[in-house]
């Protein structure tokens, strides 16, 4: 699949004397279409911005988990699209179209996994006798997928990418980032069931264990903590119609309708990756949820040791907790 876009740039070459209909067919598009330079340079302008916007955000509320998360996607995107700005200007070069490809499918895998630390730190802010896993489970289990998931497509894209390989070899790596894609679409789907599971169980309040010295005492959702979970649902929600996008096009090929054509990609990837990330620039998790260790202290320590209630989001009240409004 790449690898024809491959033969066809070096006949190009080879026959860029060519005139009439001939040399009109040999100047096709390795996309399908040239991509649109305004709007590749304004997407590349919206990704630096919210990228260095969440570095700043991470040192300062020192979330470093989102570093080598909602950062590595953000740096991985902005190649994508200095990928798209060099093919905008000229499209017949073939190191820029794989440079977006590999790029722009792999940059919202780190994302999403930031999506599984936050939510398995909430579990143990509302309780996690309401949640069939262990609050480091989701972390471990989930994050651990996604990094399978990564590996996956970035295997799938060297194996593809590149010149002078054989179809097979260029098929065998177009499969396995299609692999990746469903992998990591099947992580969201489970994800979101076990969610469902929790919140349903602490809305009815029925906890699925019982209360033991490792349980975390029930909270109840309101204010900051309220906003975070919002978030990390649209957040979850616009990453998952992406995959679903995703999977489409690669099931399609790299010569499909889906993947040949523009405007798709910039709704359903493009957009739906930039309103991802920036919604955790508005929704900063450090804004609204204190870090472990000021949890632990707030969970464990009398409330004397509290130098300021209101700038916490989880005053004691005896063994039953709640959040307050902020």
């Amino acid at each position: 699949m790449l690898d024809t876009y491959s033969q066809a740039l070096t006949s190009r070459v080879e026959d860029g004397n060519s005139t009439g209909p001939e040399r009109h067919a040999l100047l096709e598009s390795p996309y399908g279409y040239t991509p649109n330079a305004s709007l590749s340079t304004m997407f590349l302008a919206f990704f630096i911005i919210v990228t260095v916007l969440h570095l700043v955000q991470s040192i300062f509320y020192r979330r470093w988990f989102l570093l080598y998360t909602v950062v590595l996607s953000g740096l991985l995107e902005i190649a994508g699209w200095i990928g798209r700005v060099w093919s905008s200007h000229d499209v017949l070069q073939s190191n820029p179209y794989m440079i977006q490809i590999v790029c722009t499918i792999i940059a919202p895998t780190p994302l999403l996994a930031a999506n599984f630390v936050m939510f398995g730190r909430i579990i143990r802010r509302l309780g996690t006798t309401y949640s069939r896993l262990r609050p480091r489970l989701y972390t471990k289990i989930f994050f651990s997928c996604d990094i399978i998931a990564l590996v996956v497509q970035s295997v799938g894209g060297a194996i593809a990418s590149g010149d002078d390989k054989p179809q097979s070899t260029v098929d065998l790596g177009s499969n396995i980032m299609l692999g990746g894609i469903i992998f990591q679409l099947i992580i969201i789907t489970c994800f979101c069931v076990l969610a469902y599971m929790f919140f349903r169980a602490h809305h009815e309040d029925r906890p699925v264990r019982s209360t033991g010295p490792e349980e975390t005492p029930r909270g109840k959702i309101h204010g900051k903590i309220q906003l975070l979970i919002c978030a990390i649902g649209f957040n979850t929600a616009l990453l998952f119609v992406r995959a679903i996008y995703r999977t489409a096009e690669l099931a399609d090929g790299f010569q499909g309708k889906i993947i040949t054509t523009e405007w798709p990609f910039l709704v359903f990837d493009a957009l739906f990756v930039l309103l991802a990330t920036f919604t955790y620039n508005v929704f900063h998790v450090g804004r609204l949820m204190e870090t472990e260790e000021e949890f632990m202290l707030e969970l464990k320590g009398p409330k004397s040791h509290v130098s300021n209630s209101s700038q916490s989001d989880i005053p004691l009240t005896g063994k039953r907790w709640e959040f307050q409004q902020v």
